[in-house]
């Protein structure tokens, strides 16, 4: 069967709601916009739906020359927009997993609107493309640099390894669950592990580490609600464990430009050695 894109995903602002496209552009730091916005809380450390599961309800949805924030469980707040990009008025240092880098503050409005709507006191950052936060080293021998995403540009998920997944699972889970950028239809279900490099249209990717699961993958989208016995993760964890961590999807580091369209063509030029 044909390997095919299916769907390209951005999520503006780390750990929010994301935005489907029919076409993406690709820049240094993955697809362009993705996670270059970030909230931190008063200590200038970075927020995630892993300590704040009600991140949950913050929606994107995509506006001209930037997206609207909106409280899906609170339709009484007025949507927020926010630029692409922001303005070095104001700039902080701020803290992702081991990371320190400056980021350019957000309009007064848009803290106190993310400080209404989380409950505690918190901050919209920007990452200029000054920044220089790399690829951890053992994975990154083109000196890749990444956004405010967790730790790789691009995150490539099957949606026949989903259908799979889904098969073990009392309650069926989507694909916001685990933030893919790239989803490919066809093939056989994990194929994506094998895989090195790989070419999307006219663009060349390349497949470099699993991508170990968290307890985000266990809210659900909708409710912001934690499944009690912590699926998906506790099925995957039973049949999907790479160095000790369940796994799901590949990270994947790509070239600094190009354009992807859905319903690209996906050719497997080289797989990882066993």
């Amino acid at each position: 069967m044909t390997l095919q894109l299916s769907d390209l995903y951005i999520y503006p602002v780390k750990s929010l709601g994301g935005i489907r496209l029919t076409e993406a552009q690709l820049d240094s730091r993955g697809l362009r916009h993705d996670r270059r916005w970030l909230i931190v809380n008063e200590r200038n450390q970075f927020m995630t739906q892993r300590q704040t599961p009600g991140m949950a309800f913050l929606k994107v949805e995509p506006a001209y020359n930037g997206f609207l924030l909106r409280h899906s469980g609170r339709p009484e707040m007025l949507p927020l927009f926010v630029p692409f990009e922001a303005t070095p008025d104001k700039t902080l240092f701020v803290t992702i997993w081991d990371d320190m880098v400056f980021a350019w503050r957000a309009r007064p409005e848009c803290d106190e609107w993310l400080t209404a709507a989380l409950g505690q006191t918190c901050k919209l950052v920007y990452m200029s493309d000054m920044v220089c936060r790399t690829v951890e080293p053992e994975f990154n021998p083109n000196n890749q640099l990444v956004s405010f995403a967790d730790g790789y540009p691009y995150l490539l998920v099957g949606q026949n390894s989903l259908a799979e997944l889904n098969s073990h699972l009392a309650e069926p889970v989507g694909l916001d669950r685990f933030r893919p950028n790239l989803v490919f239809s066809g093939g056989e279900a994990f194929t994506e592990d094998t895989w090195y490099e790989f070419q999307i249209g006219e663009v060349t990717f390349r497949a470099v580490r699993a991508c170990a699961r968290c307890v985000l993958t266990t809210i659900n989208q909708h409710t912001g609600q934690r499944h009690p016995h912590t699926e998906p993760l506790r099925t995957l964890a039973s049949y999907r464990i790479e160095e000790g961590k369940a796994i799901f999807g590949q990270n994947v580091t790509g070239p600094a430009t190009g354009i992807l369209h859905v319903g690209d063509t996906l050719t497997v030029k080289s797989y990882k050695a066993l």
